[in-house]
């Protein structure tokens, strides 16, 4: 979520520095995320929702802090996309232990983001930083932010309304992994293009 931030008008320039108050949040938030990977797997989904909600809501409060007491940090611009993929990475293996979701889409989304991460170091041999947030990659991500909460609390009930939210919620996570596999097309497109133009210059 750093990206939209990072890049907003009214956001600081980026600093150096490790420890801020929104780098500890960040940390922390990391170390929630294998606690929901468990409660989840274990079908133990209203505590699940609740460690979630208050890792969401810290999602929002290091943003919040960091423009306003001017702590943006490049370690911080790194951490939130990070926590983000390993929420998402990590909700879904606890799903599919649970038997909520299929293996597949694990698979799918495990095998993008090791593409991703063969390519993040590829380019870093080359001294080039992350590259630029696609609409793509940033619908993707907040659709699955979205959908895994919602699959998680409809599977927590038993009723015909909660299995038709169920349907939803899946539907909406392949639509979110559908676009998450778009983005990293386009990024390794990007990233293949700019290693290319290494390579003759």
């Amino acid at each position: 979520m750093i990206e939209r931030l990072s890049r907003s008008a009214y956001s600081p320039d980026p600093r150096d520095v490790i420890w801020t108050m929104p780098n500890v949040i960040s940390f922390l938030r990391i170390l929630s995320i294998p606690v929901i990977a468990y409660l989840v797997a274990k079908r133990h989904l209203i505590i699940a929702l609740v460690v979630l909600l208050f890792s969401a809501v810290s999602d929002g409060v290091d943003g919040i802090i960091a423009r306003r007491y001017n702590q943006v940090s490049k370690l911080g611009q790194i951490l939130d996309p990070v926590a983000d993929r390993l929420l998402i990475l990590c909700s879904v293996l606890a799903l599919s232990i649970a038997g909520i979701l299929p293996w597949w889409l694990l698979l799918l989304v495990g095998l993008r983001d090791v593409l991703m991460g063969l390519l993040v170091l590829a380019l870093a041999q080359h001294d080039y930083g992350p590259l630029p947030v696609h609409f793509a990659g940033k619908t993707g991500t907040a659709v699955l932010m979205l959908a895994i909460p919602a699959l998680i609390f409809a599977d927590a009930w038993h009723t015909p309304f909660f299995q038709f939210m169920h349907l939803i919620a899946l539907g909406a996570v392949i639509w979110g992994v559908g676009l998450y596999w778009l983005a990293g097309l386009l990024y390794a497109r990007q990233g293949l293009c700019l290693l290319k133009a290494e390579r003759q210059a």
